[in-house]
């Protein structure tokens, strides 16, 4: 019985220890827990600069390509250039053929010159027949007498409209002669039509190739209606290389384009919103070559020392918009807020905020 009393008060002893020790722990916890404030997120509101900024895509080209044509149908007689050799100004291309040219001038000039002779000699039987008119003829003679003369000198009128006709001609045929030793008339990489052998006749103003500057590309995009009259003339433009991420470019907007692209058929028009082509100067950059996906940021806007905050900051009720102002010692204040520019991180406030205040967010 003894025994029995013993381990009753020795598990109580051990049944009033625990819970004092739980008690304390717990208490100790809602102590611990009751000293932690309640967190909140603060937002500065600054003075600095904001931009917005509208994304475009497109490639690069190159800006300056010369296209070179064959001045007259021919047979070339000496290629002086090969695909892909670079030229200068002035360098000679190419050698037309100019025996055909030149005997069409020699035939067209000796018969301006006959047809000289034949109305120098028609104009002397013409004074001739003049003279030997008298006044003893018959009326019949006197007018078959006239009437030669009248032919003759209308016969002189068609020479002379002739040799005229046939004198410009000659002095376009001289021209293209000078123009049978082709000259480069820029300078940059010649490059051939297609990588066929350098054609050995020619057409009149067959196209052959082009002269391509590659110090000098631009970065064609094309931008929907929508973004159309956002852009001008002269925005600044940071650009990047899908081939090489690293490589930073840099352009300025050249021009925009007033007309959309033409689609490649009727039921793509139908269906594609219309596109816009804006052409971008591009800075030399020894990466760049003709051909390579580009991605553009255009500068839109630019608003220098302007109140900002972030955008994640500002609540928005209907068309009202207010932030929770920071008034020091604990204290927050509902503060109604006019907002402006918005970008993807940050908005400028117009009024109700200056520089220096913070904003919470609980």
């Amino acid at each position: 019985m003894k025994r029995i009393i013993k381990w009753v008060i020795i598990i109580a002893i051990i049944a009033a220890a625990g819970y004092l020790l739980y008690a304390k722990v717990f208490n100790k916890a809602e102590e611990v827990v009751s000293e932690v404030p309640m967190e909140v997120i603060t937002f500065p509101v600054t003075q600095e600069t904001i931009t917005q900024s509208l994304q475009v895509k497109g490639t690069s080209k190159y800006e300056h390509e010369t296209l070179v044509y064959a001045p007259f149908a021919s047979k070339v007689t000496n290629w002086k250039v090969k695909n892909g050799d670079q030229v200068k100004k002035g360098d000679l291309l190419y050698t037309l053929d100019t025996s055909t040219l030149k005997n069409e001038i020699a035939t067209q000039e000796a018969t301006i010159r006959k047809a000289k002779l034949e109305a120098e000699l028609n104009s002397f039987v013409s004074q001739q027949n003049e003279e030997t008119i008298t006044v003893g003829v018959s009326e019949a003679e006197r007018l078959k007498s006239l009437a030669a003369q009248e032919t003759g000198r209308i016969s002189e009128d068609l020479n002379k409209v002739n040799a005229d006709v046939q004198a410009r001609e000659i002095a376009e045929k001289k021209k293209k002669i000078q123009s049978a030793i082709f000259q480069a008339p820029s300078s940059g990489i010649f490059l051939f039509e297609s990588n066929s052998e350098p054609p050995q006749l020619v057409t009149d103003n067959q196209y052959i190739g082009k002269i391509v500057n590659l110090n000098k590309l631009e970065f064609i995009a094309l931008v929907g209606e929508q973004e159309l009259f956002r852009i001008k003339a002269g925005m600044k433009v940071t650009v990047k290389m899908t081939a090489s991420k690293d490589a930073k470019l840099s352009g300025i907007v050249e021009k925009i384009s007033k007309f959309a692209t033409a689609t490649s058929s009727k039921e793509t028009a139908s269906t594609q919103p219309p596109q816009f082509e804006v052409v971008i100067s591009l800075e030399s950059n020894e990466l760049l070559i003709g051909g390579l996906s580009l991605n553009g940021e255009i500068e839109t806007i630019r608003k220098e020392n302007v109140t900002v905050l972030s955008n994640i900051a500002v609540i928005h009720e209907g068309d009202l918009s207010y932030v929770m102002l920071d008034k020091g010692n604990g204290k927050i204040e509902r503060k109604e807020i006019k907002i402006g520019l918005e970008t993807t991180d940050k908005v400028e406030v117009l009024s109700g905020l200056k520089a220096g205040d913070t904003v919470v967010l609980q």
